[in-house]
């Protein structure tokens, strides 16, 4: 492993030329990796320094924080923090009530006082550093190990490579690249108290709606405003009145001026997770079962949402994030299945795959990358054997919040009284906090009617297994049995649910917290039939866990020597798979042609508002701002009217590559000022985990000047607009 790592390591170290067949705008890449691009960016006519991007304590990278699912910038000395009106919308619901629904109405803090709490789990993460580890890894390891044992071994070093990191105060990751080819050690700060600002009314943050998600031409003003707090000694420090903003050492200017076609613009955010680098094998399983298997899931789900909020504000409340996220992941997931099928994708994906393994065939001293690359294959026909298996009993785990509260507090029994460098990762005392916090969370958005019913809908999955997929104790609990008819498992699984939910204390939130500070002996002896039940499910979760391990470290046996096969087949720089880490991706403002004789102009305007305005559901353009675009057009002055446009612009394109995670990331300027924020892209783009598309890849931004405009016509956000430098 060492050998092959050391060598990969030095192809992808490399200062390369990209393979003339890689794309300009195509890759996620490390910062420190944007000065090896500089050709590529004087080709697109980009005349700054590439270094700028590579200083991650330095301007513009600085500024630029993570949500732990979103991305977001500070935009002023005192923590204003810009991101989507979609990645506020847990903060919208855990502030609203049927009386004053937030997810609607929007919201304002005219002044500091009136500014709220976001909620528990809400986080502002501050890069402070990144460190390649790679090296210190390999020296850790024994020359011989198996696959279980690599491993553990492999989690042990990076637990206390964390630890060691987290002395300091920050919060610390050792992330893998690569396929675990390299490691880095990145270390942020983690802010706690973080409140909301101001959020457009949904007619303007979710103009559109789900019509227009993924779709393009867009006129949706995704963009709201946090703000980081911290104690007075200017350290993280949990929600507190008295607690004051937070003053980072860099924050992006705002450039009101925007941008224009064919102008070059970056995008540095946190991207959540692509697959380019998968195995051929690995992505003809998702495309044969894992994405259908979703996207039924996700209608059913949303059929179920639909049914229960009829007639219920408050329900409707409670659910929205939900909704919305299934919504989200219905029409990508479709999109993805579309590109992987119908656009050809899982094709190219086995043709390139053919293309590698006759290159590895030419050459006699190339058999160690078919031996990685035959390895890889296997893992994946094994776990594609007890698939359906394996999804049922993670699915029912997993759709109660009852359950999945009485299994966590179980599973935390057992970690507890260990040392903390022996309990799994997401149970030692760094993330207990997080824990309590996930519990009081649950509490605005539990509703035992709803949790019923996504645990019914889940049983019944594993009811409609074939017999050689059976979740024994599932079938024990709930008195399944293979072959049995849909009306017998639903008479079955009412039974069983009417046990569950009728006896369950854990729908109180005080017996939950106790349960969570429960010892193994207490929670075992129990009489919950939720506890109950979790318990009878843990051995088979706990062996699907641990079967998960063993491949995870085949995986990192595996995985280097097969990226480095793909390297020395391409020669140049590779752009690491997203994980959640700092990214920087770059492009130029740019329409797209999506079918034979159609083009789409890579801007829209106030006009396409109007134009949509319905003045009802997604299309609910408010009456305060129709009136501001009626003063527009009887001549009202504004600094933000486009000259060439000759309207206000709202949302554009550009050719940056992207995916989820990247929501609410900057977009800057070759200056590296903002001059939009990232908050989606076209249907053609969704497929782009996979592969990028330069023809019909874009992604869409919310334009600057659409959102002052917005603060400054239609909600008088004079205070925002002052600290904005306006």
């Amino acid at each position: 492993m060492k050998r092959v790592v050391s060598s990969f390591l030095f192809a992808v170290g490399a200062l390369c030329v990209l393979p003339t067949s890689a794309l300009a705008e195509e890759g996620m890449w490390m910062p420190q990796q944007i000065p090896q691009l500089a050709p590529r960016l004087r080709a697109l006519g980009w005349t700054g320094d590439p270094k700028q991007f590579a200083d991650l304590t330095g301007h513009p990278m600085g500024a630029i924080v993570s949500l732990g699912g979103c991305s977001a910038s500070f935009v002023s000395p005192d923590g204003l923090i810009v991101t989507n009106h979609h990645c506020v919308a847990g903060a919208l619901q855990f502030n609203s009530t049927p009386q004053r629904n937030l997810l609607v109405d929007g919201f304002l803090a005219r002044e500091r006082g009136d500014e709220l709490f976001a909620g528990p789990g809400s986080r502002v993460y501050v890069t402070v550093s990144v460190k390649e580890v790679t090296a210190d890894l390999q020296r850790a390891l024994p020359a011989k190990l198996d696959d279980r044992a690599r491993y553990d071994a492999v989690e042990s070093w990076v637990k206390e490579r964390t630890t060691a990191c987290e002395k300091t105060g920050l919060r610390c990751r050792v992330q893998s690249f690569f396929g675990g080819a390299k490691w880095f050690e990145l270390a942020q700060m983690e802010i706690q108290d973080v409140r909301l600002v101001y959020a457009p009314p949904a007619g303007i943050g979710n103009f559109g709606g789900e019509t227009d998600n993924w779709q393009w031409p867009r006129q949706t003003g995704d963009f709201s405003f946090y703000r980081a707090y911290v104690g007075k000694d200017g350290k993280p420090a949990a929600f507190a009145k008295d607690n004051v903003p937070f003053h980072p050492k860099h924050w992006l200017k705002v450039n009101p001026k925007g941008i224009a076609p064919g102008d070059v613009v970056f995008v540095a955010g946190y991207p959540g997770r692509t697959e380019r680098l998968q195995t051929y094998a690995e992505v003809k399983s998702t495309a044969e079962w894992g994405l259908p298997r979703i996207l039924r899931t996700y209608k059913d789900m949303l059929a179920i949402i639909e049914g229960l909020e009829k007639n219920d504000p408050e329900l409707a409340i409670k659910l929205a994030g939900r909704k919305r996220g299934l919504n989200n992941g219905l029409t990508k997931d479709a999109g993805v299945l579309e590109g992987l099928n119908k656009g050809g994708l899982l094709a190219l994906k086995e043709k390139q795959e053919k293309e590698l393994r006759a290159w590895i065939a030419a050459n006699p001293a190339r058999q160690v990358f078919a031996a990685a690359l035959d390895g890889l294959d296997a893992l994946q026909a094994a776990e594609d054997k007890t698939r359906e298996r394996d999804a049922a009993l993670t699915g029912t785990a997993g759709g109660s919040s009852l359950l999945s509260a009485a299994m966590q507090a179980y599973r935390f029994s057992l970690e507890r009284p260990k040392p903390d460098a022996a309990r799994e990762p997401e149970f030692q005392e760094r993330n207990w906090t997080r824990i309590r916090e996930g519990l009081e969370r649950m509490q605005k958005t539990y509703d035992a009617r709803a949790d019923r019913a996504f645990l019914r809908y889940a049983l019944l999955q594993a009811a409609a297994l074939p017999a050689d997929q059976r979740v024994a104790p599932i079938d024990e609990a709930a008195g399944f049995a293979p072959g049995m008819d849909k009306a017998a498992a639903e008479k079955a699984a009412e039974a069983f649910l009417d046990k569950l939910y009728g006896a369950t204390k854990l729908g109180d939130k005080a017996a939950r917290a106790a349960l969570l500070q429960a010892d193994t002996a207490t929670i075992q002896k129990s009489d919950d039939p939720f506890v109950q039940f979790a318990l009878k499910l843990y051995p088979a979760v706990y062996q699907l866990r641990e079967n998960g391990k063993t491949r995870e470290g085949a995986r990192y046996r595996l995985a280097p020597v097969y990226l480095e096969a793909l390297t020395a087949k391409n020669g140049g720089l590779l752009a690491p798979d997203a994980n959640s880490t700092l990214r920087v991706t770059y492009g130029t403002v740019k329409g797209v042609s999506t079918k034979d004789g159609l083009m789409y102009l890579p801007q829209t305007t106030l006009a396409g508002v109007e134009q949509k305005a319905t003045g009802t559901g997604e299309f609910n353009a408010p009456a305060r701002e129709l009136a501001a675009i009626a003063a527009l057009r009887a001549g009202k002055k504004t600094p933000y009217l486009d000259p060439k446009l000759k309207d206000v612009p709202v949302d554009f394109l550009s050719t940056v590559d992207t995916t989820g995670g990247n929501s609410g990331s900057a977009t800057l300027n070759a200056r590296g000022e903002l001059v939009g924020l990232l908050f989606d892209g076209t249907y053609d783009t969704l497929a782009s985990n996979y592969r990028y598309d330069a023809v019909r890849t874009r992604s869409i931004h919310a334009d600057v000047r659409y959102m002052l405009w917005t603060l400054t016509e239609v909600d008088q956000a004079t205070n925002l607009l002052r600290e904005l430098g306006f």
